[in-house]
């Protein structure tokens, strides 16, 4: 376990790194072996209404600061990060199981997504048009909301803190962040960071707790203007319907069913090497991750037969020799089991995988062996429902048309992948695939800073972050209209 972990990850309230106000706590578990890695604070609707307060009396100083100096102190806050890079790193590998290079990896993401956003400052842009009027000029100028609720999952913890706070805070909002559970020091690190920088207090709170106990109630506060949400599309579809009630701002980043279409044409072994990558990286445990791969007849028993020797040579464990490490708990683990055994009970056929790890090294852990199936409907639960985790299946397409169609067919739209060596069918993939991304050659994953990412139909309702999209979500437009007077020139 690392040496950096706090006895109580508690709640940074104004400032404050306070416990829950009941003393309550629970305990963080090591999806690795189940040891416990430390306490947390198990907030409630009282702490986190001190955090709303909070964030709001801090907002009026924070909100007329302006965007120069707000990305100055962003900047201060990125590069107190970097210089703990590997700290962060070791609690982000500990909290998830994943190895140390791919939590350094995703550290250092973090770390350059709040760069960006230091930097979006110097350049809040409005826009100066035309007026129909003689002697009138019009404009647009952006401005803060006013406290922003964060909520983020625990799939790859850094980056989502980062992706929530960086553009929140550049925009002039305050805000309150609920940590996810299941990586509860990630989140507790970067507070203590900026207290240690002397970030302005009540301008970042990070509240501790379960969804239910800390998370229900910071989407139900009136004094919380904007929420943010990445997680699943049930919980998604509950908290729109809150903020809905009181017509606040939401945005949401949901599920998907990502599909890798591997074409007649592709590069065989590009192909297998982005289907492990997209289906296995991270545990599966990515809302992007590659649970379908569709393709073409003509190459399906060659590319099948590949792509499960493939897997089945994957190295499972929380080590940098390791391909994949554990999922986050022991409750996902479970309902992917779950999962995996109703698929088979309708016809499903497992070609590698199916189950839980157990023996030397896995049984305290939540490990699931890489999983891939054949034989499942196109609108199976198996199909159509985010599993989140190393398990993905395999479909037969005739052609582009077949293949577009059961991309299509998802009641998800977040990403997709083509593999193929024919720009008009790249070309044509990508016109007529209803997602939000679409990668040519290359995996269902990964994103950059200056790239807006999101989906359609239940993997979002349609706002994007990170990029300067992500400034249309944290800030509203005032337009400005001025009138000269003639006779006074």
């Amino acid at each position: 376990m690392t040496n950096y972990f706090p006895i109580l990850a508690g709640n940074w309230i104004d400032g404050f790194d306070v416990p829950s106000g009941d003393g309550t706590v629970f305990d963080n578990l090591s999806p690795h072996d189940g040891t416990v890695l430390c306490r947390c604070a198990r907030s409630n609707k009282n702490d986190v209404d001190q955090a709303v307060q909070a964030a709001r009396a801090a907002w009026p100083h924070w909100s007329r600061t302006s965007p120069v100096r707000r990305g100055q102190k962003l900047y201060d806050l990125a590069l107190g990060m970097k210089a703990r890079r590997e700290v962060i790193a070791d609690i982000v590998a500990a909290e998830t199981g994943k190895a140390p290079r791919d939590a350094l990896g995703e550290t250092d993401g973090a770390i350059a997504l709040g760069l960006f956003y230091a930097g979006e400052g110097q350049r809040m842009y409005g826009r100066t048009t035309t007026s129909g009027v003689d002697n009138k000029t019009a404009m647009t100028v952006r401005e803060p909301i006013g406290v922003a609720g964060l909520i983020v999952s625990a799939n790859t913890p850094i980056a989502n803190v980062a992706w929530k706070i960086f553009p929140a805070m550049i925009c002039g909002n305050t805000v309150i962040l609920k940590a996810p559970e299941d990586s509860p020091a990630t989140a507790w690190i970067v507070g203590k960071i900026a207290k240690e920088l002397g970030f302005p207090d009540g301008v970042l709170n990070i509240i501790q707790g379960y969804g239910t106990e800390a998370g229900v109630p910071l989407v139900e506060n009136h004094d919380v203007d904007v929420l943010s949400f990445t997680g699943s599309t049930v919980v998604g579809k509950q908290v729109a319907a809150t903020m809905a009630r009181r017509l606040g701002r939401v945005s949401l980043e949901l599920g998907g069913k990502n599909a890798l279409v591997v074409c007649d044409d592709a590069d065989m072994d590009n192909a297998i090497k982005w289907a492990i990558l997209s289906a296995f990286s991270n545990a599966g445990q990515r809302c992007a991750a590659a649970s379908r791969i569709i393709v073409f007849d003509s190459v399906y028993d060659a590319f099948r037969d590949r792509f499960v020797a493939a897997a089945k040579r994957l190295s499972v464990g929380p080590t940098n020799d390791d391909d994949l490490g554990p999922v986050i708990n022991k409750r996902q683990l479970d309902n992917m089991a779950t999962a995996v055994k109703r698929a088979v009970e309708r016809g499903a056929i497992i070609l590698a995988g199916g189950r839980p790890l157990d023996g030397q090294g896995y049984a305290k852990g939540s490990y699931m062996a890489p999983t891939i199936l054949e034989g499942v409907a196109p609108d199976d639960e198996l199909s159509t429902t985010e599993v989140f985790g190393p398990i993905t299946a395999l479909y037969k397409a005739r052609d582009l048309e077949e293949a577009i169609a059961l991309v299509n067919e998802s009641p998800y739209g977040l990403t997709a992948s083509i593999h193929t060596q024919s720009v008009h069918r790249s070309s044509e993939f990508t016109r007529r695939a209803r997602t939000g991304v679409v990668t040519i050659n290359a995996g269902t994953y990964g994103s950059e800073p200056h790239m807006p990412f999101g989906g359609l139909k239940l993997s979002g309702n349609g706002t994007r972050e990170p990029g300067t999209e992500a400034l249309d979500i944290y800030s509203t437009l005032k337009s400005v209209y001025t009138a000269t007077l003639p006779e006074l020139i």
